[in-house]
């Protein structure tokens, strides 16, 4: 599976996260000599809290409380989970959503979903999307996904990667673009993986990436 990076952007200070922001940054994909778009993309993102049988007996200690459930763009019949506090992915097909929903052990506390507009650009492909806050869709970031076609290890794709993060950040600025995309960075090997790329490599990601795009929301508020 090729690499990739997961970006969000983050607003200056004081400043109002807005959709123009979106606008902003596709005009920016869009200005790169060869660039072309290939279609739109959606991933969603589920944060489930335990529901414990009896309500009158303390939740079990070894029970996730942070779980979250990601589906993603690029495979439509799978769904992960992520537990932060154990370092644990699971990888499962999308129907486990119903069996989770009949055994009613967790249940979705809120929801996100991250959908935009997909770029082709040589050997790369970027996924520029809103980070949206279910029900009421009230938009809480801005994200861009960048896939690195040829390879599949991260060392080797590190400095390509390093090269474009630094072409996109000055294309960035050179718009005026009120902020700056900002890498999420995150330590695989906490969750057992290695430098193969997975989709389990996204999921952990995304799930870094959500906390992040958050945090800058409320600072901004």
């Amino acid at each position: 599976m090729p690499v990739k990076w997961l970006m969000h952007f983050q607003p200056n200070q004081g400043t109002t996260l807005t959709s123009q922001v979106m606008t902003e940054a596709c005009a920016v994909a869009e200005s790169f000599p060869g660039v072309s778009r290939d279609g739109r993309w959606r991933s969603s993102m589920t944060f489930y809290r335990a529901v414990p049988r009896d309500q009158s007996l303390p939740q079990p200690s070894d029970l996730p409380r942070d779980l979250i459930g990601i589906s993603l763009h690029d495979l439509p019949n799978e769904f992960l989970f992520v537990m932060r506090s154990q370092r644990l992915i699971l990888r499962a097909q999308s129907s486990v959503q119903t069996v989770i929903d009949k055994l009613q052990s967790y249940k979705g506390r809120f929801f996100i979903n991250f959908e935009g507009v997909q770029y082709k650009w040589g050997d790369f492909k970027l996924r520029i999307g809103k980070c949206l806050y279910n029900p009421n869709e009230s938009l809480r970031g801005i994200v861009m996904e960048v896939e690195y076609l040829p390879l599949s290890s991260m060392d080797k794709s590190q400095r390509v990667m390093e090269e474009f993060y630094e072409i996109w950040r000055e294309a960035v600025a050179s718009k005026l673009l009120a902020g700056q995309f900002i890498n999420t960075e995150v330590n695989f090997s906490e969750y057992g993986l290695g430098d193969s790329y997975t989709p389990q490599h996204t999921a952990v990601l995304y799930g870094m990436c959500v906390v992040q795009v958050i945090a800058s929301s409320n600072k901004n508020q």
